[in-house]
């Protein structure tokens, strides 16, 4: 069997060998691992002399692993494992005794393993002499632990054992996590005593003679200190054995492997000191490793004097940092932790004020990744800093602790001298700079909140004295100075604004709103909008859009930040260019009332940014797409409808006069009129660029009716617009004709019903009722033969906003189209789906469909439902509600279709027999329903429905959606009971109740709740009553 073994794993990994012969080599091997007793073979083939190729040899003792880690070993088989790999290990890992070349460090690796397991297979009972068994390996007649290759499998096997019943990051089941315990608790009470010896006997020899083999016994002490006692670690002797491993970092130049021996040192100190236990030890402890001062050696040292030196160490700026750092949290949990009045309490603040040199020092580095690594022990400082800020408790030293950390972060957040700003480059570095901005951000945030004063005055001198470095040094001044003085402008906003805005009744409303409008005032007075760096312009105009009601107050200085962003708009970089456009529009709208006599300005400024050039993706655009489909060419043009919008918005100001507004929006649709015009028959005939170039000259115009007026036909309130001029209407009329025409000639496109889609809710607001003849052809246009579920969704919505609009005047209109719309969306409803998106899209339709019919009951067009061209179609109509209704795997379509029913009802149930507070209605007692025998109706159709949910197998009661949806179902039954009073309680009592089971005091105590009960407490009830399997 050996042999097979042997020759099917030389076949499974030979490159060479014959395919078919290697799938049947790995068929083979994979049956091993299922064949219990398939580990005896591979066991001699591991230990075999003269040794099989390392291939083999790994193979075969991962086998015997596999076995003994899955327990199919029986204690016979696990000692005899144990002897022969003993056997082999003291025949070629002792010395004198070593014969032939050393195992590879792969294969002492799968030993250690084979050695972890047994270990935790029998350790318990059975090889209680496992430690004394590895510790013989490691000595020599010439010394004690003095055998290098012994010594080196002992430590890996340390470290191994560790790593399986001791690593904490490690997820175990309770039964694993038991026995690990459990080992533990055996290996503390036998050999944990000689195996903390053997360190210190490893550390004694090979000390300085051997890296690798420090490096391991350093990183076993470090692992094992977590769970074994402190005083094995935290004693004399092993304390000097340390201190000599930390002097290595005293060196100008390492030698190779120096360098890990001396951070698995100081890794030991962070564990140690990690380590749980209670407070006033863990002061102890840091007191008595002297902390403070080995981490000062440690910061002194040459590797870490400077960190702009070309040997700067960054790994073990790391390292020392996590020390720092594991301290610090410490510190921090004891002050939390401890009464102010006890000594512990006392000692802990002067070890923060000790610690806080080191903390400032790494979280100041220029490697973001040494700052990040001390972050959390900032965040605890400053947490605690602001928990002890509040009330006269707070020190004088505590409050100092926070200025010196602030300006630190001001350093963090800075721009590094070596670092550059590129918009056109990997942005990775970027991205990197900018999240760990946000991480320090959120810790100014604490310390604003800590002193809010202290915070506003920093920020203010930093902000004055660079703006005032700008005035004598003119564009001199490094470019990142005047950058952070920029981005702390926009952070303290987040202080500034927090009551909604910069003033409240005419005043600043805060300290912080009253600096930053100072702050404002030397930013705009300094000119820093025609400063040349792109970072700079950037962070000006996010400024200037941020605090926009600043100019609300300061208007003389519209214009002039007007005209930078007008001409940051032609900036040569695209990114700049894109965002100027973006935030152009954002400035425009905010001060839409202030703007208007720059309108003619804007326009010619713009003028040349408003050419629309469509441009066909190319092939590694549409590999390269994006999530939303988005190309690169999709993405500017969606950045210049920003432009367009802009100059809508400031064409309609309201301080432009009436007949401008006309001219200065016709002299920008005209051309792309024409170029419509241009196009339209090329793309008939299939062009694709004529195609995109409609789309996009379309919704151009759509983006400028968008920007130019908010009015909403039909709205009232404080918020509404006023209603635009005739002329402006009569402009816009143009843009809807050209639209139509466009439409009408291309509607076979799904890129120009998308944007004549878009187009068309714009302009209704804008045109208004002068479209109203127009809208046969826009629904003959927008829905088509091959709209999709989602264009129909689409265009209910758009419907929705026409009914809302010209309810006045739409009934016609509605009557002529409602028909055939809802067959066609009966046909979107009932066409198969397949996959995840076209269930969306028809979850999403249904519910189109179900508000559709609530906005006409809504809007008093339900006349149209029943009208001589819809009757046939309306018991289909009832139908759909009812299957919706009672989809249990819809809820939030059932819920809308029980509130359409109750609409219904609402709507033709006739007057109320039954009062809001459950009387009986003297002026109607019978009911007398809008619609002949519709009270039979709501009774014998609608009602049966409020059971179909909770009466389906699949119903979950304790669903939130499906309680939603039994509320709507009680009000259906509410508001039936409203127009038909007695009437529905007698067919309860005698059919629905009854067939459910319910005996006489049931039905009478539902019916009298039904009838008692206000609409909201009843929509209450109902949900439990159904939860609660009908008891009340």
């Amino acid at each position: 069997m050996e042999d097979q073994i042997v020759s099917a794993i030389q076949i499974a990994y030979d490159p060479s060998a014959d395919q078919t012969l290697k799938r049947q080599a790995f068929d083979y091997v994979n049956r091993l691992r299922q064949e219990p007793s398939a580990w005896q073979p591979c066991l001699n083939l591991s230990l075999q002399v003269p040794r099989h190729p390392p291939v083999i040899r790994i193979f075969s003792l991962d086998i015997v692993n596999n076995a003994i880690q899955a327990g199919v070993v029986d204690d016979q088989g696990l000692k005899l494992v144990k002897e022969q790999l003993l056997a082999y290990l003291q025949k070629f890992y002792t010395a004198p005794a070593q014969e032939g070349a050393p195992d590879s460090g792969n294969m002492i690796n799968k030993f250690a393993q084979t050695i972890t397991y047994l270990f935790s297979a029998f350790y318990a009972s059975g090889w209680e002499s496992c430690f004394d068994d590895l510790l013989a390996l490691t000595s020599t007649q010439a010394g004690f632990r003095a055998n290098y290759s012994g010594v080196v499998f002992y430590l890996i096997v340390l470290n191994s054992i560790h790593d399986e019943i001791g690593d904490q990051l490690l997820s175990r089941s309770r039964a694993e996590q038991d026995r690990a315990n459990s080992l533990k608790d055996l290996i503390r009470a036998r050999d944990v005593q000689k195996i903390a010896q053997s360190w210190q006997e490893i550390l004694t020899h090979w000390h300085t003679s051997n890296d690798f083999i420090a490096e391991l016994c350093l990183k076993a002490i470090g692992k094992w200190v977590s769970w074994v006692d402190i005083s094995f670690v935290v004693n004399q002797s092993m304390l000097e054995l340390l201190f000599q491993q930390l002097e290595r970092a005293q060196k100008v130049e390492s030698r190779v492997g120096e360098e890990e021996a001396r951070d698995a040192a100081i890794d030991v100190f962070t564990e140690t000191v990690a380590k749980k236990m209670p407070a006033a030890d863990k002061v102890a402890v840091i007191e008595f490793l002297n902390l403070e001062t080995v981490v000062s050696r440690l910061v002194a040292c040459p590797p870490l004097s400077s960190s702009r030196a070309s040997n700067y160490d960054v790994d073990l700026a790391e390292t020392v940092a996590k020390l720092v750092n594991t301290v610090v949290v410490d510190i921090v949990k004891v002050l939390d932790t401890e009464a102010q009045s006890s000594a512990t309490w006392a000692k802990a603040e002067q070890l923060l004020a000790a610690f806080l040199p080191h903390l400032l020092r790494f979280f100041s580095d220029i490697f973001d990744e040494v700052c990040s690594t001390v972050l959390v022990a900032m965040n605890d400082v400053l947490s605690f800093l602001r928990r002890t800020s509040q009330g006269e408790a707070a020190s004088a030293q505590r409050a100092a602790m926070l200025l010196p950390i602030l300006k630190a972060i001001f350093t963090k957040m800075r721009y590094d001298d070596t670092s550059d700003w590129n918009p056109e480059d990997d942005q990775t570095d970027e991205a990197e700079f900018q999240e760990l901005r946000k991480r320090l951000a959120a810790l100014q945030a604490v310390i604003a909140a800590a002193d809010e004063e202290l915070y506003i005055e920093a920020i203010s001198t930093l902000v004055h004295n660079t703006l005032q470095q700008l005035h004598t040094k003119d564009t001199q001044l490094d470019w990142r100075d005047l950058d952070l003085a920029l981005y702390e402008i926009f952070l303290i906003g987040d202080l500034a604004v927090r009551g909604g805005g910069l003033y409240q009744k005419n005043k600043p409303n805060s300290p912080a709103a009253e600096k930053l409008i100072q702050m404002m005032l030397e930013m705009v007075q300094s000119n820093i909008g025609s400063y040349q760096h792109p970072a700079i312009q950037l962070q000006y105009m996010e400024i200037c859009v941020r605090y926009s009601n600043f100019f609300e107050r300061h208007t003389d200085y519209i214009q002039p930040v007007l005209e930078n962003f007008l001409q940051l708009a032609h900036h040569t970089s695209l990114k700049v260019k894109s965002r100027a456009w973006y935030l152009t529009q954002r400035l425009i709208r905010q001060l839409r009332s202030h703007v208007g006599g720059a309108a003619e300005a804007v326009v010619q400024s713009l003028q040349d940014l408003l050419t629309v050039r469509a441009e066909l993706p190319s092939d590694s655009d549409k590999d390269d797409m994006s999530s939303d489909g988005d190309s690169g060419n999709d993405s500017t043009f969606t950045s210049q409808l920003y432009l367009f919008e802009a100059v809508g918005c400031v064409c309609g100001s309201v301080s432009v006069p009436t007949e401008k507004q006309a001219q200065y929006v016709t002299a920008i649709m005209q051309p792309m009129f024409s170029d419509i015009e241009r196009n339209l028959e090329l793309a008939r005939s299939g062009n694709e660029l004529a195609n995109l170039q409609v789309h996009h000259e379309i919704m151009a115009l759509g983006t400028i009716a968008r920007g130019f007026s908010d009015f909403t036909p039909g709205a009232t309130g404080q918020n509404a617009s006023a209603e635009p001029s005739s002329q402006a209407k009569q402009a816009f009329a143009q843009v809807a004709e050209a639209t139509l025409v466009a439409l009408t000639a291309l509607k076979s496109s799904f890129q120009i019903r998308t944007a004549a889609r878009f187009a068309f809710s714009r302009l209704i607001g804008i045109v208004g009722t002068g479209m109203m003849q127009q809208l046969p052809q826009w629904v003959n246009g927008l829905l088509t033969e091959s709209s999709s579920r989602d264009e129909m969704a689409l265009f209910l919505r758009l419907l929705d906003q026409v009914i809302f609009s010209f309810k006045n005047d739409i009934s016609g209109f509605l009557d002529t189209i409602f028909s055939s719309l809802i067959e066609r969306v009966f046909a979107g409803i009932s066409a198969p789906t397949s996959g995840t998106d076209d269930e969306i899209e028809l979850a999403e339709l249904k519910r189109e469909y179900l508000n559709f019919l609530l906005v006409i009951l809504g809007n008093e067009l339900g006349s149209v439902l029943v009208s001589g061209t819809n009757q046939p179609i309306f018991e289909s109509i009832i139908g759909s509600i009812e299957h919706l209704a009672r989809d249990v795997e819809d809820f939030p379509s059932a819920k809308m279709a029980l509130l359409l029913l109750s609409r219904m009802c609402t709507t033709w149930g006739g007057p109320d027999v039954i009062s809001v507070t459950g009387q009986t209605t003297l002026d109607t007692p019978t009911p007398s329903p809008a619609l002949a025998g519709f009270d039979e109706f709501m009774i014998t159709r609608f009602s049966p429905l409020c059971w179909a949910l909770p009466s389906n197998p699949s119903f979950n009661s304790k669903d939130a959606q499906a309680r939603q949806a039994l509320a709507e179902a009680a009000g259906l039954q509410k508001t039936i009971y409203t127009k038909t009073g007695q009437q529905y309680l007698t067919w309860l009592q005698n059919n629905e109740l009854r067939n459910m089971g319910m005996n006489d005091a049931m039905i009478n105590d539902y019916l009298q709740k039904l009838a008692t009960m206000e609409m909201k407490n009843f929509k209450a009830f109902f949900p439990k009553f159904i939860a609660q399997g009908g008891q009340m």
